[in-house]
């Protein structure tokens, strides 16, 4: 390999990046690989998540009595996305190539690869409204042992034997700035190469620019990420229409350098973006008490039992229950003209229900270990996970007390006053009153009793119902929920075979585009609504298929 030429050029050292790096490297092809930061921060956001996949009808699910098929999994697909768009046409059949590949290859291929997965399935987005709509119908969330950093692993390991054969060089510290074509199609990237920087993964880097750069090929993948660390990309991009005003008190799900920048850089190359309106962002964010990011936010990824407020303290209305359907509560929670609302829940509930979400927050899984689990969420008596006992001690949007005067105090105090003792008590009472039966007329009640019919769920995700004005219960607790930031669902036009597609509708020669800038195949396979488990499953599934490209000869 020449020192600036190859056959072709990934931009971006995240999971779709190694995965189309992976891929073309077993082709004997030559690449270079370009990041704007250092080299421990390779495999990007995909590190601090924590490696779920959605992945259908797997030994996992039918050893948890999960009856799930491709034709199931495809329906809940097209109910989430309401895919309406003209432009959805290719968005459409990346959505189908995947359920296909999810359903069929993606599991056997990966474990040859190395991955294995904890055999307890999540159930995510379960939806709450009827069959036609959004959720999963069943579980589908398969976390990899090892997290984000099981899953960056595989690939990484086999982009470093193609290191060392000499096929792929991997540049650190370039910042492309800019795609070079000519006659239409591309020929190279051009940008600066930035100092070196110690900082800690995930941690905001200089870009103090100490050089330039150009290298050439005839096939350049753009696997950039999306908008994420940016909020003012993330609030021009905002859906008005269906969500309401940005929040302008925001919390980051991801690191800094998921910055969006290389998305106008491929428009000005001819790239298109579609459905840049689509996005997904959580409103179980919390202040991270030991941050790594700017405006660091953890997502609590909660189980069904948590009483769901507002910031004057009415009750959520269903399908707004915790973990059913992350878009339609969005919208309700800024309907309110507040920014912020509020879970109340019990020490039991937070013992068996609370997960935080990243590969950090969950040293168990990530370290593989079967005792880590177990002495973590087994062993720990009636505490919590100790990161979440961490939160709980230390995190400022967290109020612990033994009365519900108390906790209302505490609240007020973080939330301005805004909430009625009266009016609360009144409302976790008639909640309380539909204990004694096992059936009930409160939606939330009926959501819990059907969550302990699915083993996984009563074995370690869902509380036992209890009555949560009763000490022997207690404490109380309250935890202040921001919005954040996290996943773009547009993105560039893509084919199925990676290729940009311009605002014409024609390929450009050259041009290719996986991952989260390429709204995960096709400029956004996730339609208005995410499945999860989609986001890392989309950018192996995008990235595999720009490596395979037949237009990369």
């Amino acid at each position: 390999m020449s020192n600036n030429s190859a056959d072709a050029i990934i931009v971006g050292g995240g999971l779709a990046g190694l995965a189309a790096a992976a891929e073309l490297g077993d082709r004997g092809k030559r690449v270079i690989l370009l990041d704007q930061e250092p080299e421990h921060f390779l495999g990007g956001q995909a590190f601090w998540s924590l490696g779920g996949l959605f992945m259908v009808d797997t030994p996992e699910q039918r050893r948890m009595g999960i009856r799930d098929s491709r034709e199931l999994a495809m329906r809940d697909w097209l109910g989430s996305a309401q895919f309406d768009r003209p432009e959805d046409d290719w968005p459409r059949k990346w959505a189908e190539a995947y359920v296909e590949f999810a359903a069929g290859e993606m599991r056997p291929w990966l474990r040859e690869m190395g991955l294995r997965w904890f055999p307890v399935v999540g159930w995510a987005e379960r939806g709450g409204s009827y069959a036609t709509g959004h959720g999963n119908s069943v579980p589908r969330f398969h976390i990899t042992w090892g997290t984000g950093p099981g899953v960056v692993e595989q690939f990484e390991r086999r982009v470093r034997e193609h290191v060392s054969a000499g096929l792929i060089e991997l540049r650190f510290r370039h910042q492309v700035s800019h795609i070079i074509m000519q006659n239409g199609c591309a020929k190279g990237v051009s940008g600066e190469v930035l100092s070196d920087d110690r900082a800690a993964r995930g941690a905001k880097t200089n870009r103090d620019e100490v050089g330039e750069f150009e290298v050439y090929a005839p096939s350049i993948i753009v696997t950039s990420g999306g908008i994420g660390g940016n909020f003012e990309m993330v609030r021009k991009a905002w859906p008005r229409d269906r969500l309401g005003e940005p929040p302008q008190d925001m919390v980051a799900g991801v690191p800094f350098h998921v910055d969006g920048r290389m998305i106008p850089i491929s428009e000005k190359a001819g790239g298109h973006v579609i459905n840049g309106d689509r996005m997904w962002h959580y409103t179980e964010g919390v202040r991270n008490w030991d941050p790594i990011w700017p405006a660091h936010g953890i997502r609590i990824l909660p189980g069904p039992s948590s009483m769901w407020f507002d910031a004057t303290g009415n009750r959520l209305l269903p399908p707004c229950l915790p973990g059913f359907d992350t878009l339609t509560t969005l919208r309700e929670i800024l309907k309110t003209g507040y920014e912020y609302s509020w879970f109340v829940l019990t020490q039991k509930v937070i013992k068996k229900e609370f997960a935080l979400s990243g590969s950090e927050q969950n040293p168990d899984f990530t370290s593989g270990s079967w005792m880590e689990v177990i002495r973590q969420r087994v062993l720990s008596g009636s505490k919590a996970t100790g990161p979440v006992e961490a939160f709980k001690e230390k995190g400022e949007d967290f109020v612990v007390a033994n009365t519900l005067t108390e906790l209302v105090g505490g609240m007020n105090q973080l939330g301005g006053g805004l909430i009625d003792e009266t009016h609360l008590r009144a409302q976790i009472e008639a909640r309380d009153a539909q204990i004694d039966n096992p059936f009930s007329k409160d939606a939330q009640m009926m959501a819990i009793h059907a969550a302990r019919n699915y083993r996984g769920d009563k074995l370690i995700r869902t509380a036992k119902p209890h009555k949560f004005l009763d000490p022997a219960n207690g404490p109380l607790i309250a935890v202040k929920l921001h919005i954040l930031t996290r996943k773009t669902l547009g993105g560039l036009q893509t084919n199925l075979d990676s290729q940009m597609i311009g605002i014409d509708g024609q390929v450009i020669p050259g041009l290719f585009a996986a991952g989260e800038v390429a709204g995960f195949g096709g400029g956004g396979y996730h339609g208005y609504n995410a499945l999860e488990g989609t986001f890392l499953g989309g950018c192996i599934f995008s990235g595999r298929n720009a490596g395979r490209s037949r237009a990369i000869a």
